[in-house]
């Protein structure tokens, strides 16, 4: 593969989880005060989907931008998004389901692919 392959997938993996940082990290600040998520979209307790959620969006997109298990920690995210764009947005206009299948369709690229030779893992 080319170098510039390789940055290709170093910027897929950056941007896409810096932008899903800006979500999780508000999240996390929230759990660590001990303000929970007001919905429970699967049925398995605020907490656990509080912590659920704040391991895909903002534990798994520091894992990624690194580069470590990069296709193993780009699950939770895929998970995550799915849940937003056909659960929690299931009823509403693509427009509102719009970032959250951009997100699911981003990081599904990123477990395809890979980490390239960027990253912590580097093969």
């Amino acid at each position: 593969m080319t170098s510039t392959y390789h940055i290709g997938l170093f910027l897929l993996r950056f941007t896409f989880s810096a932008m899903m940082l800006s979500h999780g990290i508000p999240k996390l600040l929230n759990l660590i005060q001990g303000t929970l998520m007001k919905s429970d979209p699967i049925g398995i307790g605020v907490l656990a989907t509080t912590i659920l959620v704040v391991i895909a969006e903002a534990i798994c997109p520091m894992l990624i931008i690194i580069g470590y298990k990069t296709r193993l920690a780009s699950i939770p995210v895929i998970i995550t998004m799915g849940v937003a764009a056909f659960i929690i947005h299931g009823a509403d206009p693509i427009s509102m389901k719009e970032k959250a299948l951009l997100f699911l369709f981003g990081f599904l690229a990123i477990a395809l692919l890979g980490a390239g030779k960027h990253s912590v893992d580097r093969k």
